[in-house]
């Protein structure tokens, strides 16, 4: 007989639970009795497509809406739009929806994703004051920044969805400040140092920036916004976005017992089974942005809001529901975001969280162009690599470029992951062509000045 499944959420965690099952075949698809309940009322959409929509890369008609509800109720999913889970009962084995109904479930997949961190100010409720964590907010702030009257935007917060708001408001002409906490942008992924090469071009591309200083209020006129106060200075803005970061949006699972982490997010297993009163309940799953990882590298937890993570996640929670032993690894986080005509890229720990958690690192940098001297038109590309000051082992890695950033930075993860030391890393090989590569390869220069740190570290 056809196991039970309710999956709370039809975000990216939950929309790759269904698409991990589909790819397993139709008889794995028949051993399940699959609804899916989510608040929203379309289908499965590309949040992280929707900043770049709003700069005209994309039409958002095409990232809002990409596979249809019908497209999985193709697939005999009672796939229910615009019904929200009120509560979930785990001694009953049973949800609670806000049409009155009991859903029953022998499983139960918990992806209720992520929720926008709103300051406690005065004005956060205004017109014009938008966040950025949904196809509707999306759709929100494209109608208010091609409204006639739109001049000025603020956005509040420098990581990488805020900077490509801010991206967005300054190519369609508004005068734009970005307000943020740390000194230079994408702090999250970027060492001060990177972030600051992106920070002079997005100066250079129009953009104001006001670092180090808090915001006292936003102001309004009846209910429209109309400033944003920083350290007492009255910026004008007729919209200002809220992207200061994301929280787990838990609180369904805490008002069930079940266990919250340290950084906000559900605990789970290796399998992500959750956890109750001491005990790993197995026909309960949580995945998604709602969920704290291990970090690979400290070992402790963390956050990854990241669709490649979850794309992960998926795959361990199906491979489970079938029966298999498919565990997650603690998280490395690859991420590579586009902003303006740089293409940024992370992944393993910065030079931060290696300070907060004690790691002293040694770290080799370089910035050269990708491709022969005789090629017209080449690309400059930085790249920073972090290793253990102890160890030498490969701790991090951030890249900026016009261009490969991502395949590199995925060549990285593995090399992190198979605890690759500087020079292990010095002495590989690279391909090259004259058209598409260097005989000597940035990469190579970054890792052999780490190398040559350590031997003076080391006293050779």
């Amino acid at each position: 007989m056809a196991k039970k499944v309710v999956i709370i959420g039809g975000g990216d965690a939950g929309t790759y639970t269904l698409e991990a099952i589909f790819k397993k075949g139709a008889e794995a698809l028949k051993q399940f009795d699959i609804t899916l309940v989510k608040k929203e009322k379309g289908g499965s959409a590309s949040i992280c497509a929707v900043p770049l929509a709003l700069q005209g890369v994309f039409d958002m008609k095409d990232v809002t809406e990409i596979e249809p509800p019908e497209a999985f109720i193709g697939h005999g999913i009672d796939y229910r739009t615009g019904t929200e889970v009120t509560g979930i009962n785990l001694e009953d084995s049973a949800v609670s929806l806000n049409t009155g109904e009991k859903l029953k479930y022998e499983y139960l997949v918990i992806a209720t994703g992520r929720k926008p961190r709103i300051p406690d100010i005065e004005g956060t409720a205004l017109e014009g004051v938008c966040t950025m964590s949904t196809v509707e907010d999306g759709e929100k702030i494209e109608a208010a920044m091609n409204a006639p009257e739109a001049k000025n935007a603020v956005v509040i917060g420098g990581g990488p969805i805020g900077i490509q708001v801010a991206v967005a408001f300054s190519k369609k002409g508004l005068k734009t400040t970005v307000v943020m906490g740390h000194p230079t942008p994408l702090s999250s992924i970027l060492d001060p140092d990177m972030g600051s090469i992106v920070h002079e071009k997005l100066v250079k591309d129009g953009l104001e920036f006001i670092v180090g200083k808090s915001v006292d209020s936003i102001n309004g006129e009846g209910a429209k916004v109309r400033a944003v106060v920083v350290g007492g200075e009255k910026i004008p803005a007729d919209i200002v976005v809220i992207s200061r970061g994301m929280l787990p949006n838990t609180d369904l699972a805490e008002k069930a017992g079940i266990k919250i982490g340290e950084t906000g997010g559900i605990v789970t297993d290796q399998f992500l089974h959750v956890n109750k009163g001491g005990r790993y309940l197995s026909n309960v799953y949580a995945l998604g942005d709602c969920v704290e990882m291990i970090d690979a590298i400290t070992l402790r937890p963390r956050l990854s809001l990241l669709a490649s993570t979850v794309l992960v996640q998926a795959k361990v929670v199906v491979n489970d529901l079938l029966g298999g032993s498919y565990s997650l690894e603690p998280a490395l986080s690859p991420a590579v975001a586009t902003i303006s005509n740089f293409q940024v890229g992370s992944v393993g720990i910065t030079s931060a969280t290696a300070e907060r958690h004690g790691i002293e690192v040694i770290s080799g940098k370089k910035e050269k162009p990708t491709k022969a001297r005789f090629y017209h038109g080449r690309k400059s590309m930085a790249v920073k690599l972090l290793f253990d000051a102890y160890s030498e082992r490969l701790i991090g890695a951030q890249i900026i470029s016009e261009e490969m950033v991502a395949d590199r930075i995925d060549g990285l993860y593995n090399a992190i992951r198979q605890d690759m030391t500087a020079k292990e890393l010095s002495r590989m090989e690279k391909s090259f062509d004259p058209y598409i590569s260097l005989h000597r390869d940035v990469m190579v220069d970054a890792v052999e000045s780490a190398v040559e740190q350590f031997m003076k570290a080391r006293g050779r």
